[in-house]
């Protein structure tokens, strides 16, 4: 089978840009992240997330499937550990991490609860989870595009599976990939007023995040 990254995320599809450095420092400023934080991604992929964080000042580690992800990251000193978080044990010590950071992967799992109990094992006592997963009430109609996909969340679902894997304080808010309205938050009523009236395949990346929300889902394990 060809490894996903190369199929889904290469660079002729999936071309970089500045998204990631943008996203980094939003999630940076609104969880009160510090250099000196050990940070963990499950599902880092190409790395571009934890490079960023890099740049930051964070300890960072990362977790793939994909031998490719190794390359990626081979010369920026990040390890990456081989692991299918899905069906295999995170490959670290009890209380290890600060942070445990993931984007567009926990709707990947077929067992997300196996997964967030892993996370919190590894998580330091007041550690915070980071997780943004897409909105299936706004994604339903192309949320299995990517065949890949296998747990849709709602909300509420990514709220009620925080409590049951034993997480403290959860916190769920919607969320659009529009740097533009994360500062100046009003443009979301503009977003909002338009959406309907976006076709659901639409190429454009604006018109297309106007109408695709996610959801940013947050929690900590206890002291």
């Amino acid at each position: 089978m060809t490894d996903y990254l190369r199929v889904i995320y290469d660079e002729g599809s999936h071309p970089y840009t500045d998204y990631p450095s943008k996203l980094v420092s939003y999630l940076y400023q609104s969880f009160g992240l510090k250099p000196g934080l050990k940070i963990l991604e499950p599902g880092c992929g190409r790395g571009e997330f934890l490079l960023n964080f890099k740049k930051m000042g964070l300890d960072c580690v990362g977790v793939d499937l994909s031998k490719e992800a190794k390359k990626f990251l081979a010369t920026q000193e990040i390890p990456v550990h081989l692991c299918n978080a899905d069906q295999e044990k995170l490959p670290f010590k009890d209380n290890t991490f600060d942070v445990i950071y993931n984007k567009s992967f926990l709707e990947h799992l077929r067992n997300p609860d196996f997964f967030l109990k892993e996370a919190r094992r590894v998580l330091k006592p007041g550690g915070i989870l980071i997780c943004l997963v897409p909105d299936w009430e706004s994604n339903y109609k192309i949320y299995f595009d990517d065949f890949t996909h296998r747990t849709p969340f709602t909300k509420i679902s990514l709220l009620d599976i925080f409590k049951i894997c034993d997480f403290d304080s959860p916190r769920v808010y919607i969320f659009r990939q529009l740097p533009i309205v994360w500062k100046y938050p009003f443009l979301n009523y503009f977003c909002a007023l338009i959406s309907p009236f976006i076709p659901v395949r639409t190429q454009n990346k604006f018109f297309r995040w106007s109408r695709e929300l996610m959801l940013v889902g947050s929690a900590y394990k206890s002291r």
